[in-house]
């Protein structure tokens, strides 16, 4: 942990890990557990995401000025809604501040990290399912070659 952020708050230590570790430590079975006991609903208002993720309302809408990638819709009455995907971002946001012990930085920095890293997986995704076709074409012709071969012999 050369490279990593170390802040003291209020006689704690929170850290921001490189980059490095990141990929590491975002996902753990607790988390998936988590993430799997989200009810499969459409939307969420603030009392049950609260409930949901063990932390009070005003948490949340403090975690809501500091984290970017979290601003939930409004309601027509102006109540905060959120989707399934907020939930999901939330949970993260508790993991990372509550048992990685991350500052709020160091959680901007990895949530950050996170969505660069998605990006670059879909695109490679995208890339190899282009090279599977092509291996298939190619594994195509040459059985089609080694078929004119044996017509010809």
């Amino acid at each position: 942990m050369s490279e990593d952020g170390v802040y003291e708050v209020f006689n704690e230590r929170r850290y921001a890990p490189s980059v490095r570790e990141f990929s590491n430590t975002l996902y753990d079975a607790e988390l998936e557990r988590n993430l799997a006991a989200i009810p499969d609903k459409l939307a969420f208002k603030i009392g049950e995401v609260a409930d949901l993720i063990g932390v009070k309302t005003y948490v949340l809408r403090y975690w809501e000025t500091e984290f970017d990638q979290l601003h939930p819709q409004k309601s027509v009455k102006n109540q905060r809604v959120y989707l399934k995907k907020d939930v999901e971002l939330v949970f993260m946001i508790k993991k990372l501040l509550y048992r990685d012990r991350f500052s709020i930085e160091g959680a901007r920095t990895a949530l950050k990290q996170l969505k660069r890293d998605t990006k670059q997986v879909k695109a490679l995704g995208g890339q190899l399912n282009a090279m599977e076709e092509i291996r298939h074409d190619v594994e195509d012709l040459l059985a089609h070659i080694a078929g004119i071969r044996q017509l010809l012999a």
